[in-house]
C-alpha cells in the first residue's frame, strides 16, 4: 500500500445493503443485537478489504457507525440527554436516534450541504461528560487483526458543539472546556494502541464561514491535541468549502497534516504558500467523493501540478475529496445499464482505483502501472472523451427553449389569488392534510419491481397500485383528512420517480446511498439536457380524484430539490441544469390544473441543503433557485392553490427568499426542534399560510391526541388559525401502516378537540 494515497471515509450501509436490513429486521424484532454486530463485523472487514486490495494507504477505522457517526460522538463523551439515561447499550443507542415509546427521538438535520442527515446532539451545563472509547479502540484491533493499521476518524470537538444544541439555547462553545479534556483522554488511549498512529480529526465546520470567537478557540484546541503524545500523527480533516482562515491557524499548531478539498473548495488554492512554509503534509482532496462521474485523470494531473509547485512532492498526500460514504458502493451490480453511460461512472469502490492511479501516476510516471491499472488509464482517457462528444448528452432543441423561455411569475398577487382558491376550495380553519406518501406495503413494492422485472403485465400493475389508492383515499375519509392525496405508491423515491420519465436523466439498480440510519436513497443522475416527453402524474392523479368528493392534490417534487437530490452532470452549470427540469415541471402543472386538479404541491424539501457554505456564494443560489421554483409555477391559475414543502430548515437567514417563491401554503418540519422555527414567520409578518408539521414521522412513536392538542395550542400563540394548515411534518412512506393510522386519527382528533373549543 503506498502512503500516498488516501480515502477520508468509506460508505457503510453495504454493497447490497446488508446493514439497512439487518437493522431493520432487529428493530422489528426478528434478530438479536448479536446478529446485527455479527453483519457490522463482516462489513467492515469487507470493506478495509476492499481499500487495501486497491493499493490505499490510508484506511479509515471508526467511519462505521449503525446509524450516524455525530450520535457516535456524543455517545463517546457521554453526552447523553435526561430522558434517556435509564436506558442501556443499543436501546439507549436507537432510542436516541429513533425515539421510544417514552423518549421523544433527538433532532436530525441535513449534514452541511449534502443529503446524509445526522443526529443533532443535545447539550447542557449539568452534563457529565466521560469517555467511552470503547467502539473506537475496538475497531481499530479489528482491523490490525486483518493486517491493516488504519487511521482513526474523529468528529472534532469544534464541529461537535456547532452541530449540538444547548438545552437552554446558549452558546455551545463555552462548553469546549467541558469536552476537550475528554478528547485529550481518548487521544491518549488512542496513543498506547500502536507505535504511531494516525489520528483523522473532522472539522468540516472550518469551510463555512466563522466568527472570529469560533476562530480564536483553533490554536488553543489542536495545540493541546498535538501535544497529548509524539506516537500520534493528527491530519485536520475540511470539505466541501475552502477553509483558508482555518488552515492559516492551524499551520501555527503542531497537528502532522491537514485535508483540504480542491474540488469544492477551489480558493484552497490560496492557502498553499503557507503550508508549504509550515513543512505539514497535505491530504489533497482530487478525487469527487459527492459525485459518481469519472475521474479525469488528466485533468486532476493538471491541478496535483499546479499544486506541486507550491508543496513539495514529498509532502502531498492524494485523496477523496471527502468520504466516500455520499456515493454509492460499486458499479458491479449496474448490469442493465446502457455500456456507454456507465463508462462515465465512478462509485465508491472504482473511486479507490482512481486514487491509486493518480498517486501512481504523480509520483512515479505512467510505467509505474501494472497492467490491469494501465487498463484502467487508458479507459478513464477514452470515457472522458466519448462523454464530452456524444449525442446523448446535447439536445438543441431543449436548449433553444430554455433560451427562449420567459415566464417567470404565475398569474395574480397571493391576496387575490387567496381570497378565489378559498372561495373555490371551502376549506376550514386548521385545514388537515398530510404531506404526500403513505406507508408502501411489501405488497405494493414487489407489485412494483415484478412489473419494472416485466413479470407481471400493466394492468395488473395499475390494478393494484389502484387498490391501494382505493384503500388509501377510504381511510383518509374515514379518519377526517380534509385535503387527500393519493399515496404515492407508483413512486419508487420522490426523485427517481421523476426522472425515470425525464429524459436526460439515468438510473442505476443498486446506486444506494445512506440517507440517515437504516433509510437509503437511490438518486438518479443527470447526463444530459432535460425534457418531458410526456405527462407524468396526471393519470394517476385524476383516478385518484375521480375517486372522492374530496380535493385531491397533486404530488410533484420540486426543480431544486430533483437537482439537489440527483447526481448532476458536471460538465454544464447546476442552474442551467435547474432550469431544464423547472421548464419540464411547468408543463406538468399546466397538463394537472386542465384536467381539473385544484391544488398542486410542489415539494422543495432539499431547498435549503443546496445553500453554499459561504455567504459570499448565497445571493447567486438563491436567484436562480426562487427563479426555478417560479418558472415551474408559472403555469398555474390563480385558483390553483401551490403548495410547498421544505424538510430541516432554519428559516430565520432565509424566510424573505421563501416568500419570493410566492407558494400559497408551505408545510413545514417543526416536530423535533419545536416551534423556534415558525416563530421567525410571525416575527416578519408572513402573509401566506403554513402547515407546520405537529408529530415526527421520523419516529415509529405514536404522539397521543393530548400531545397533539398541545402542539396545535403551541402553534397558534405564534399564528392565527386561519393561516395555519395542519400536517405530520414529512410524507409518510417509511412508516408502517398501524403506527400511521392511529397517529393521523389522533391528529384529526385534536383539531377537532381544538376547533370545538375555539368556536
Amino acid at each position: 500500500m503506498s502512503k500516498k494515497s488516501y480515502v477520508v471515509g468509506f460508505p457503510r450501509i453495504g454493497e447490497q445493503r446488508e446493514l439497512k436490513k439487518v437493522l431493520e429486521s432487529f428493530w422489528a424484532n426478528n434478530c438479536s443485537f448479536d446478529e446485527v454486530e455479527k453483519v457490522a463485523g463482516d462489513l467492515k472487514k469487507r470493506h478495509w478489504s476492499y481499500q487495501k486490495k486497491a493499493g490505499i494507504g490510508y484506511i479509515s477505522s471508526n467511519d462505521f457507525s449503525f446509524y450516524d457517526n455525530v450520535l457516535d460522538t456524543a455517545v463517546m463523551l457521554n453526552a447523553i440527554p435526561k430522558r434517556f439515561k435509564d436506558l442501556k447499550n443499543e436501546e439507549l443507542y436507537f432510542s436516541m436516534a429513533r425515539g421510544s415509546k417514552d423518549c421523544v427521538a433527538m433532532e436530525m438535520t441535513k449534514w452541511f450541504n449534502t443529503n446524509y442527515h445526522y443526529i443533532v446532539p443535545e447539550l447542557s451545563l449539568e452534563d457529565e461528560y466521560k469517555l467511552n472509547a470503547s467502539k473506537i479502540l475496538n475497531e481499530y484491533q479489528e482491523a490490525k487483526e486483518q493486517g491493516i493499521k488504519t487511521k482513526i476518524n474523529l468528529i472534532g470537538p469544534l464541529t461537535f458543539l456547532a452541530l449540538s444544541k444547548r438545552v437552554d439555547r446558549k452558546d455551545t462553545f463555552a462548553l469546549l472546556n467541558k469536552i476537550l479534556p475528554i478528547y485529550e483522554e481518548l487521544l491518549k488511549e488512542i496513543a498506547l494502541l500502536d507505535e504511531v498512529v494516525t489520528v483523522q480529526i473532522d472539522e468540516p465546520v472550518f469551510a463555512k464561514d466563522n466568527e472570529v470567537k469560533v476562530l480564536s478557540l483553533i490554536k488553543p484546541t489542536y495545540d493541546r491535541l498535538s501535544s497529548v503524545s509524539n506516537n500520534l500523527k493528527i491530519i485536520v480533516t475540511t470539505y466541501f468549502e475552502h477553509s483558508n482562515e482555518a488552515t492559516k491557524i492551524l499551520i501555527h499548531t503542531p497537528i502532522w497534516g491537514v485535508g483540504l478539498d480542491f474540488l469544492y473548495g477551489k480558493e484552497n488554492l490560496e492557502s498553499l504558500e503557507l503550508i508549504e512554509k509550515s513543512d505539514k503534509k497535505l491530504i489533497a482532496g482530487i478525487v469527487d467523493g459527492r459525485n459518481i462521474w469519472k475521474n479525469n485523470i488528466q485533468n486532476s494531473l493538471e491541478l496535483l501540478a499546479l499544486i506541486s509547485k507550491d508543496i513539495k512532492k514529498e509532502n502531498i498526500i492524494i485523496s477523496s475529496s471527502c468520504s466516500l460514504l455520499h456515493t454509492p458502493f460499486t458499479l458491479k451490480y449496474e448490469v442493465t445499464m446502457d455500456e456507454n453511460i456507465k463508462t462515465w461512472l465512478s462509485y465508491a469502490v472504482e473511486k479507490l482505483d482512481e486514487v491509486n492511479i493518480l498517486t501512481k501516476v504523480f509520483f512515479e510516471g505512467v510505467n509505474s502501472l501494472n497492467n490491469k491499472e494501465n487498463k484502467i488509464y487508458e479507459e478513464n482517457i477514452q470515457a472522458n472523451h466519448s462523454r464530452k462528444i456524444s449525442a446523448l448528452i446535447h439536445d438543441e432543441t431543449v436548449q433553444n427553449r430554455v433560451h427562449e423561455f420567459s415566464k417567470l411569475q404565475r398569474e395574480g398577487k397571493y391576496k387575490d389569488r387567496i381570497k378565489l382558491q378559498k372561495e373555490i376550495l371551502k376549506y376550514k380553519d386548521l385545514a388537515i392534510t398530510t404531506i404526500g406518501s403513505f406507508p408502501q406495503t411489501p405488497e405494493v413494492r414487489i407489485a412494483r419491481k415484478d412489473y419494472k422485472n416485466n413479470e407481471i403485465s400493466k394492468n395488473d400493475y395499475e390494478t393494484q397500485m389502484k387498490r391501494y389508492i382505493d384503500d388509501c383515499i377510504s381511510f383518509q375519509e374515514e379518519c377526517g383528512i380534509e385535503v387527500l392525496v393519493h399515496g404515492e405508491p407508483e413512486r419508487n423515491d420522490m426523485v427517481e420517480y421523476f426522472g425515470e420519465q425525464l429524459k436526460g436523466y439515468g438510473f442505476s439498480k443498486n446506486g444506494w446511498v445512506q440517507s440517515y440510519g437504516s433509510r437509503c436513497v437511490k438518486p438518479p443522475f443527470i447526463y444530459g439536457d432535460i425534457s418531458r416527453p410526456k405527462a407524468m402524474t396526471v393519470d394517476w392523479i385524476t383516478y385518484a380524484q375521480s375517486k372522492t368528493d374530496k380535493i385531491m392534490k397533486g404530488m410533484l417534487t420540486g426543480p431544486v430539490t430533483i437537482l439537489n437530490w440527483s447526481f448532476v452532470r458536471d460538465d454544464k452549470p447546476r442552474d442551467e441544469v435547474s432550469k431544464q427540469i423547472a421548464i419540464a415541471l411547468s408543463d406538468e402543472i399546466n397538463d394537472l390544473q386542465n384536467a381539473g386538479i385544484k391544488i398542486i404541491q410542489v415539494d422543495e424539501a432539499a431547498f435549503k441543503e443546496g445553500y453554499p457554505l459561504r455567504r459570499e456564494k448565497i445571493k447567486d443560489y438563491e436567484n436562480w433557485a426562487v427563479r426555478d421554483f417560479k418558472i415551474a409555477v408559472s403555469s398555474s391559475k390563480k385558483q390553483t392553490q401551490i403548495h410547498t414543502h421544505m424538510c430541516y430548515s432554519e428559516f430565520n437567514d432565509i424566510i424573505k427568499t421563501i416568500e419570493n417563491m410566492d407558494a400559497d401554503v408551505i408545510s413545514i418540519e417543526t416536530a423535533r426542534s419545536g416551534n423556534e422555527l415558525l416563530k421567525i414567520f410571525k416575527e416578519v409578518g408572513y402573509k401566506q399560510e403554513v402547515g407546520p408539521g405537529i408529530y415526527d414521522i421520523h419516529s415509529p412513536r405514536v404522539p397521543s391526541i393530548e400531545e397533539m392538542v398541545n402542539q396545535i395550542k403551541l402553534l397558534l400563540e405564534v399564528l392565527p388559525k386561519n393561516q395555519l394548515w395542519i400536517n405530520p411534518d414529512c410524507g409518510l412512506k417509511t412508516r408502517k401502516w398501524e403506527e400511521t393510522k392511529l397517529s393521523l386519527q389522533n391528529m384529526v382528533e385534536a383539531v377537532n378537540y381544538i376547533r370545538k373549543e375555539n368556536r
